[in-house]
């Protein structure tokens, strides 16, 4: 007979990538999960992901605490700018998202984060399949914390290498 055992991750563990730019806790991985994985993400004043899509993941984010402005629509048009500003041919806009708020995110949708307040924000976000979202933060937060501008050119490879195709800057700080 096996014994079957599930993950607990306490409060305040997992393991933490970090720079000036972004903190990632990693809480399920793909080790543990063969559907998702799972990261509580601080989000720091001034932050903004960049909008962007993916064609093959799902995600979820779960706003914890403070507020973030939110995109998870296919805008009319896709300028190269401010996605703040896009509205979809429905009507939707950019909301303002605080705790408790959930953004589900899937295939081929256009989405969006960043952080206009001058408080940090946190957010539980889960992606599907693992473990790319793993891969990518770790990758990610490697460049980022080389100080200065974010290289956009390797953050462009990291993102084509990780199913993200980038429709707006990435900017922090």
């Amino acid at each position: 007979m096996t014994e079957t055992e599930g993950l607990l991750v306490p409060p305040g563990h997992g393991r933490v990538v970090a720079t000036p730019a972004q903190r990632v806790t990693f809480k399920v991985t793909g080790t543990h999960s063969r559907t998702a994985s799972t990261f509580e993400v601080e989000v720091p004043p001034g932050f903004d992901v960049g909008a962007h899509v993916h064609t093959r993941s799902e995600e979820l984010f779960y706003v914890l605490e403070g507020e973030l402005d939110v995109l998870a629509f296919e805008p009319r048009v896709r300028t190269p700018d401010n996605w703040r500003k896009w509205e979809s041919s429905s009507g939707s806009q950019v909301v303002r998202a605080v705790p408790g708020t959930v953004i589900v995110v899937p295939p081929g949708c256009p989405h969006a984060f960043a952080n206009p307040t001058d408080t940090p924000a946190k957010m539980f976000f889960q992606a599907s399949p693992p473990p790319d979202h793993e891969r990518y933060f770790e990758e990610l937060l490697e460049i980022l914390g080389n100080g200065g501008p974010p290289d956009q050119e390797a953050i462009e490879a990291l993102r084509a290498k990780y199913d993200i195709q980038q429709l707006t800057p990435l900017r922090h700080g």
